[in-house]
Formats: structure tokens, sequence, C-alpha cells
């Protein structure tokens, strides 16, 4: 047995005071003695912390440019589908001017109108990225399809050729 055990049983009043030399340290002899090591432990795991968010807004931003670029292909389609009377005359900037700005910069929008019943739009859009080092996390692709009417002016946006006045006279 150690010196401070057998001096630790001894009664109160026969308990010798040790020279300070021969004590131990503060740090190990009460409670008390692991302070600090919360910290320490959060400072080793704030790192896989921080990359853990990090990957969690990253996917956000990569759900969010796919989501812009079905929207993108969705205006432009519809836009293309228009009778010639009733579209403005660039379904691609419909499909950018329906998209966020900073994801429409870079996009690249295709119409395939082929002359049949539908028209077909594809928007590809490059996914941004929020990780240091890394250029970008590649492109995200959407394509939309829309019925051309089977009538001009079916759509009901240029003016009716006579108005309507009520019933006729009798």
């Amino acid at each position: 047995m150690s010196a401070v055990r057998l001096l630790s049983r001894l009664r109160p009043s026969a308990r010798l005071r040790l020279p300070r030399r021969l004590r131990l340290p503060a740090r190990l002899r009460g409670p008390g003695r692991d302070r600090g090591t919360v910290s320490i432990e959060f400072l080793g795991f704030l790192p896989i912390l921080l990359v853990v968010g990090l990957a969690v807004v990253q996917l956000g931003l990569a759900a969010f440019a796919v989501q812009q670029a079905g929207t993108g292909a969705r205006a432009a389609a519809r836009t293309a589908s228009m009778d010639e009377t009733d579209h403005p005359p660039d379904p691609q900037a419909a499909g950018r001017a329906a998209m966020t700005g900073w994801v429409a910069r870079d996009a690249q929008v295709s119409v395939d109108g082929g002359g049949g019943d539908a028209v077909s739009a594809t928007v590809r859009v490059t996914i941004p990225s929020l990780v240091p080092g890394v250029a970008d996390f590649g492109t995200a692709s959407r394509s939309a399809t829309m019925p051309r009417p089977q009538e001009p002016g079916a759509l009901g946006l240029r003016p009716a050729a006579a108005p309507y006045e009520g019933a006729p006279p009798r």
C-alpha cells in the first residue's frame, strides 16, 4: 500500500500532513479530474459535423438544380407547342426565364418540334459546387413533352374573328 492510502485510513486526528513534495497534484486528488474533456471531444468531432452539413447542403443544391431544369423544360416545351400566332418567338428564352437566374446562366435549352403532334424540350443545367476544390458536380438534365393544339388559335390568345353580341334579333 502506498503512503497516501495508509494515511487516509487513519483517524482525522491521527493524520499527518504530508510535505508538499509528497502530495499528489490537485488534478489527480479529487473530483473534477476530467474537466475539459467534452471540449476536446467536441473539437475532434467538429470537422465531421462540418463535412456532413456541407454534404447535406450540396445535396439540396443538386436537387434544386434538377427541379429548375424540369421547370425550364416544361416552360420551353409549352411555349414551343403553341400555335405560331399564339406564342412568343423564342422557346429557349421562355425556358431560361422560368428558371432562377444563377441556374439559367449556364443552362442549355434544346427544343425538338419534329413537325408532329407534340413538342419536346430538354434542359441541361450545371450543378454548382459548394465544396472547395471541386469545380462542379456534373450536370442535371430534364425533358418535357407538350402536345400541340389541333386547330390554330385553340389556346384563345388571339382575339376572336367576330365578337359575340348576344342573341340574334327576331
